[in-house]
């Protein structure tokens, strides 16, 4: 019948399933704003892959070196230097990878000993990513380091190129001169070319870069996972811990403090609207009572707000929140930080807490004279050490709040260290990953 004839016209095979019309594909804008966000995490990685890179190659010539002295006898004393090196660049690495894709879980502790690590399979796969990382890895570091200066070179050189003395080189090939404007845009061209290349090749050399980590540095089918599950399940079991923790102070503040304010508030605006008219001057004092009373609260959910998430972290970073703290604190403080870069927001507040508790229980227990706070930011890690001169024989089970900063730190991984013997001083030590 014709009328059937429609159901089957052109009309409607031109329509595809939804999600693939023309109408839900991502616009050409979009499409080159993630293929650049692609292209620039790429050179990070690749970047710092070249670091890790020169790191390898430094502790293959110390393997090599080893190697040809054992001979001798004397790489026997230098072997356990080796392969605690080896192991924990393996280590940098893996955290390093971590920090570009899903986690490398790696496997237990390697040995040291040169008997032990010359049977032992971790090692084994540790120094053939050793060599493959040494080489390959280095040169695919070295070109993501310097393509995008090649690029930027050979782009802008149509800018340049007559400030330039007579004779010299046009392209970042170091061949061929610029004459004419023609030249010139030929180079940029080059330019273009080499983005391009950075466009489409650097998420590829970022993945064959990381591929030998991830397939020789995480543990191998045969490596028992059992004591790494039960880290990370109490690893997790101590975060909910510290956040229901903190979920706890935050409504003993609000309810002990801010909530007994405005209900005083309330309660003397009630009986100032009813003195108002048989007595004013009475009304007028229950007026300013009240007015006293909501300024506290005010003040006391200030506070409140600041220890949910400090925003001086947001407005003048680690460091000058630190600085902060040491100067409200009635012991005297001095604040070293040397961190360059920013670390995640999670973590500069559990750090701005550790220092903020310690430096609490240091005025209230220690009867110290003063303290000390030296942050350093080394290999993707924050490193953080508070010291004061008091009388030690602090307690992680006393009550000090230790505990509760124990807590915050593994949520992150991290670790503390805390020496305090009788008669002082006090060291606490703690490291948090921060990726930096």
């Amino acid at each position: 019948m014709p009328a059937s004839s429609d159901a089957g016209g052109p009309a409607d095979r031109t329509q595809g399933p939804p999600g693939h019309g023309p109408a839900d594909r991502p616009g050409i804008g979009v499409t080159a704003v993630r293929t650049a966000g692609a292209a620039g995490a790429a050179l990070r990685e690749l970047v710092g892959g070249f670091r890790t890179a020169l790191l390898a190659l430094l502790v293959l010539a110390g393997t090599a070196v080893t190697a040809v002295a054992s001979l001798a006898g004397i790489g026997l004393l230098m072997a356990p230097v080796t392969l605690r090196a080896l192991h924990a660049l393996a280590g940098r690495e893996r955290r390093r990878l971590a920090r570009h894709g899903p986690e490398v879980i790696g496997p237990d502790p390697a040995p040291t000993r040169l008997r032990l690590a010359l049977v032992d399979p971790t090692t084994r796969r540790e120094l053939r990513w050793l060599v493959r990382h040494a080489s390959l890895g280095l040169l695919l570091g070295l070109a993501g380091a310097l393509l995008p200066v090649l690029a930027v070179r050979d782009v802008a050189f149509p800018l340049y190129w007559r400030l330039l003395p007579e004779g010299a080189t046009s392209t970042s090939l170091g061949i061929g001169v610029a004459q004419t404007w023609t030249d010139a845009l030929a180079a940029g061209l080059l330019g273009l070319g080499w983005t391009a290349i950075i466009l489409g090749l650097a998420p590829g050399m970022a993945r064959l870069q990381a591929r030998p980590g991830r397939t020789l540095l995480a543990a191998g089918p045969d490596t028992d996972l059992s004591l790494r599950v039960a880290e990370l399940t109490a690893t997790r079991a101590a975060a909910l811990d510290a956040h229901a923790t903190e979920l706890r102070r935050i409504e003993r503040s609000l309810h002990d403090g801010t909530q007994n304010r405005i209900v005083t508030v309330t309660v003397l605006l009630g009986a100032a609207r009813r003195m108002v008219a048989r007595d004013p001057a009475g009304a007028e004092e229950l007026l300013e009572r009240a007015q006293s009373a909501a300024e506290q609260a005010l003040a006391e959910l200030r506070s409140v707000a600041r220890g949910i998430l400090p925003p001086v972290l947001a407005d003048r970073g680690l460091a000058g929140a630190l600085t902060g703290l040491a100067a409200s604190c009635p012991v005297p403080c001095r604040i070293d930080v040397e961190a360059p870069g920013r670390c995640a927001a999670s973590v500069e507040a559990t750090a701005y807490f550790v220092v903020a508790e310690t430096l609490t229980n240091i005025a209230k227990h220690s009867g110290a004279r003063q303290a000390s706070v030296t942050v350093r930011s080394r290999g993707g890690w924050l490193l953080l050490d508070v010291t004061d001169d008091g009388r030690g024989g602090a307690d992680e089970k006393g009550g000090s709040g230790l505990t509760g900063i124990r807590n915050r730190i593994a949520a992150h991984d991290g670790t503390l260290e805390l020496a305090s013997p009788p008669g002082g001083p006090t060291t606490l030590k703690v490291e948090l990953p921060c990726g930096l």
